[in-house]
């Protein structure tokens, strides 16, 4: 009686963790995803390594990190391979999404920050507004179960995760010309 009651809790168990939502979290998937993260206000790189990204489960209105789900960005290639920066270090293994049944729909939300400015997404954001970034919350039919794991992107017919800007640090350029303007500003004031 023991072995069966030991059974049966097993076998609950792997029912209960074989339902559960998934999804792959990667930003470019070669003919599927292609959702690049830029930075700054030229647009001409990716955040690359120094910056982190994850994502978030929407529900109500409230936004709740997925556990699992904290990468990084890639760092920049050569040649035909120097956009890597500009897309997340896919993960391992296929994420989880508790509380998700595999083949419904979640709401999703990608953040990014950079890492220095704050261990979390939240953190980075009280700190240093300017280096995170989050995109248009998104819908996701999730895999799992006999589904493989949901890509970022549900195809064409829905609107999946798209690339989004950080806005980062202006460039020193760009503040020398705001510093001469306010001089300019001044001096004429004064005259």
């Amino acid at each position: 009686m023991k072995k069966l009651l030991i059974a049966l809790a097993a076998v609950l168990v792997t029912v209960a963790s074989y339902g559960q939502g998934e999804l792959t979290f990667a930003t470019r998937i070669t003919g599927d995803v292609d959702a690049p993260v830029l930075l700054g206000p030229s647009n001409a790189t990716g955040p690359g390594p120094a910056y982190s990204a994850a994502l978030y489960l929407v529900t109500g209105g409230n936004a709740t990190l997925i556990p699992g789900a904290v990468t990084t960005f890639q760092a920049a290639g050569t040649g035909a391979k120097a956009i890597l920066d500009r897309y997340v270090t896919p993960l391992g293994a296929s994420v989880v999404v508790p509380g998700v049944t595999a083949g419904s729909p979640a709401t999703l939300r990608m953040v990014a920050w950079q890492t220095s400015s704050g261990a979390t997404y939240e953190a980075a954001k009280a700190a240093a507004p300017l280096l995170t970034a989050a995109s248009k919350d998104f819908t996701v039919t999730l895999g799992g179960g006999l589904n493989p794991p949901a890509n970022l992107n549900t195809g064409l017919s829905a609107a999946g995760l798209q690339g989004f800007n950080i806005p980062g640090v202006p460039e020193p350029s760009t503040i020398a010309l705001g510093v001469l303007g306010a001089a300019a500003l001044l001096l004429r004031r004064r005259k």
